[in-house]
């Protein structure tokens, strides 16, 4: 399938909040995330210079997928890396190298940008292995389980 990855816009904020929120819906755990999607928080996360939202497009411009990726810096990563914060692709178009189109983007922006790797929190539900499998098939190694502390 001919997909094209492009960066986000605010022309596209209602449709990052739809893939969003069947993202978190998806994924269970993370459910409770969306009462943070709105409008006016995703134009602002848009402008930040810190996260990048990406959009797999198909040939007739319907949106596939999305990702978002976020650069930080750590002593051990040895310098700046990028956090893959979500990744989605919309159940019709599974299986079809958008994930892997993904993947080669980061790859390539990593690059451009001197990361030193790039981090992902897999899913750890059984149901959800796919995930995982796929990340490893990508060049991911496993390091561990990610543990979230809510501030409130």
């Amino acid at each position: 399938m001919d997909i094209s990855i492009e960066r986000a816009t605010q022309k596209d904020i209602h449709e990052i909040l739809l893939l969003l929120k069947e993202l978190y819906t998806e994924l269970g755990e993370e459910k409770e995330s969306v009462i943070y999607l709105n409008e006016e928080f995703l134009k602002n996360i848009l402008n930040s210079e810190q996260t990048e939202i990406f959009l797999a497009k198909t040939p007739d411009h319907q949106v596939a997928g999305i990702l978002t990726l976020t650069e930080s810096q750590s002593i051990y990563a040895g310098g700046t890396y990028a956090l893959l914060d979500e990744m989605f692709i919309v159940p019709q178009y599974r299986n079809s190298g958008i994930g892997t189109s993904f993947i080669k983007k980061m790859k390539e922006m990593g690059k451009q940008r001197s990361w030193k790797r790039i981090d992902v929190t897999a899913p750890t539900e059984e149901r959800l292995n796919k995930a995982v499998n796929f990340y490893e098939k990508c060049g991911f190694v496993f390091t561990g389980p990610k543990l979230k502390l809510s501030i409130q």
